[in-house]
């Protein structure tokens, strides 16, 4: 039986198949539910290290909606940190303030560190370039609401491949599916060797291109992503790839796509993705992050012990 009280979520290689669908099948039953007191008297600790409007937002919104209460900070310079109190230190103080932590920090590694030293559940919203579970999980429920399988879709991931946590952890979820990966990025930005043979050991078709044209035809979807100028040590590095790309209606008009193609992007975007996507037929980007309620009430209502 699948159980997820009072586990750390910090990494998508944590869960099998089974646990995924758990959940998937546990957020849709959440979305067609309101406000409700599941989780009265309980605290999430929203805490926030990086920059975030959907992810933090989104878990404020759906422990609010579950009935319980939210703690935190979206600014570490307003916090202890700023007088150079260490994160552990920190986790150690919050636990005796809440009943779970969500955590988001420029440092990879820094969510299971935090969960090594509380005793309390603790959720990674981000860490570093390393992993984003809980995206990963609305990214597969909007592949399953809109594509209506994740069975042996074929997927292009397009832009920032190296630093994308988003892609990393999606492309190693996809993977229990059977899925085919095309992986479309400039040279610099290719995924990291290392997870590439990760997923070819996972008997994954894998490709790397540089473009979309010759293979958009072939995609079910096409997982668009930003090119995270904070992740670059050298700026002249990132001048080199600012604005590669441009996905547009046109472009896709002329490369030529498949009937039922959906583009989806974590957000936010800049200048990869032309706001002419917005009104067709194959954008659910908006969708996808309005996912991120029923998801993370899943989560949250799971991991609290208020659901079997």
């Amino acid at each position: 039986m699948v159980s997820f009280k009072q586990r750390n979520i910090i990494s998508i290689r944590h869960f099998n198949k089974e646990e995924l669908l758990y959940i998937l099948d546990l957020a849709s039953r959440m979305d067609h539910m309101d406000h409700t007191d599941m989780l009265k008297g309980k605290v999430l600790a929203s805490l926030f290290f990086e920059p975030s409007t959907r992810t933090r937002l989104s878990f404020e919104s759906a422990m609010k909606r579950l009935g319980g209460m939210v703690i935190g900070f979206a600014e570490p310079g307003g916090t202890s940190t700023a007088k150079g109190e260490s994160l552990s230190d920190s986790a150690k103080i919050i636990e005796g303030y809440c009943d779970i932590i969500v955590l988001r920090h420029y440092l990879e590694g820094s969510a299971q560190l935090a969960a090594d030293v509380v005793k309390i559940p603790v959720i990674n919203a981000g860490d570093g370039a390393n992993q984003h579970p809980t995206q990963t999980f609305l990214d597969l429920y909007t592949i399953q609401k809109t594509k209506g399988t994740l069975e042996g879709i074929t997927i292009g991931f397009l832009g920032d491949l190296k630093y994308g946590r988003t892609v990393h952890s999606l492309a190693y979820a996809l993977a229990y599916f059977g899925a085919e990966m095309y992986f479309i990025s400039p040279p610099s930005l290719r995924l990291p060797a290392d997870f590439l043979e990760t997923l070819k050991d996972r008997k994954v078709k894998c490709h790397e291109n540089e473009s979309l044209m010759g293979i958009s035809k072939r995609l079910d979807v096409i997982y668009c992503t930003r090119i995270q100028k904070e992740r670059f040590a050298d700026p002249i590095e990132f001048e080199k790839v600012r604005g590669i790309y441009r996905l547009s209606k046109t472009m896709l008009e002329e490369f030529g796509i498949k009937d039922g193609l959906k583009v989806l992007h974590p957000l936010p975007r800049v200048d990869e993705m032309d706001d002419s996507l917005d009104a067709t037929d194959f954008a659910v980007y908006f969708h996808q992050a309005r996912n991120g309620i029923p998801i993370r009430k899943a989560l949250l209502a799971a991991v609290l012990g208020a659901v079997e």
